[in-house]
């Protein structure tokens, strides 16, 4: 069988194009695979940018505000910060949580613990214990530090799945500034809903004392009012920021120049 001139031309620039093809397939691949075992694999493991932007202060209709030891002031987040005063981080070896009174105690006289009041305050969807009009049994919230949906079930260990975190960690409170305060003052800072949010527990647990510069949120989206509610507190109860913990609420900030002071409504 005799194949033309035409025809065998034909037949071989099909053949390029197939193997070019194949070509740029085998880059791409082996591209891809480069990508995810340097930095695609971390990008993968991110968790994604969801959740809100910031969480409520409080309710005016059943809460109260607590009395700071001065007002939070209002205006730039960043503006604030640089009114904090700079200094290196003291002992701890005395930091004790009863200095700052009985836990969960209810400073605002709304007739609900603090615990119950934060509860109510971040969940959705909230439901009662049989009797109560505080003791919250169940909810549902966007939780601001991973980003994830959330529910709350009250029980001896399903309880612990959602914590109230205090935004400034009373033991780094005690080592900036806060034993210098009154125990009526330090009680007000460990049941400030300025300084409390609703928060994964394994978070939660995994923040510990740490203070801006050893730990920020997963949620990216929610760092800027973490940060700003931070600077809030610790401006409110006249608590010092070290220099690592300034830098890096600076770095934050810089994302959200706009972002605003956590002031109670």
């Amino acid at each position: 069988m005799t194949i033309s001139w035409t025809a065998y031309r034909r037949a071989r620039r099909r053949s390029r194009q197939a193997w070019a093809i194949l070509v740029v397939l085998a880059v791409g691949l082996v591209s891809a695979v480069c990508w995810f075992f340097t930095a695609g694999q971390f990008a993968a493991a991110e968790p994604p940018v969801t959740g809100p932007s910031d969480v409520p202060v409080l309710d005016p209709s059943w809460m109260k505000p607590v009395l700071p030891v001065r007002a939070v002031p209002e205006g730039s987040a960043a503006a604030a910060l640089d009114t904090l005063e700079v200094k290196g981080r003291a002992a701890n070896d005395n930091y004790d949580r009863t200095a700052f009174g009985q836990a969960w105690m209810d400073v605002d006289r709304n007739g609900c613990d603090t615990r119950n009041d934060i509860l109510r305050r971040d969940l959705g969807g909230v439901q009662f214990t049989e009797g109560s009009r505080c003791r919250v049994a169940a909810g549902q919230f966007h939780e601001p530090y991973t980003g994830a949906v959330v529910t709350f079930t009250r029980g001896a260990e399903s309880s612990k799945a959602v914590q109230i975190d205090h935004v400034v960690a009373l033991g780094d409170a005690w080592q900036k500034g806060a034993r210098q305060l009154t125990p009526q003052q330090r009680q007000n800072l460990a049941n400030d809903p300025v300084n409390l949010i609703a928060a994964d527990g394994p978070a939660n647990q995994e923040k510990s004392a740490s203070d801006a510069a050893s730990w920020l949120p997963k949620n990216k989206a929610f760092r800027c009012h973490y940060v700003a509610r931070q600077i809030s507190v610790k401006a409110a109860y006249k608590l010092w920021v070290t220099p690592a913990e300034k830098d890096a609420m600076k770095r934050v900030l810089a994302s959200c120049p706009q972002q605003r002071t956590v002031v109670p409504p």
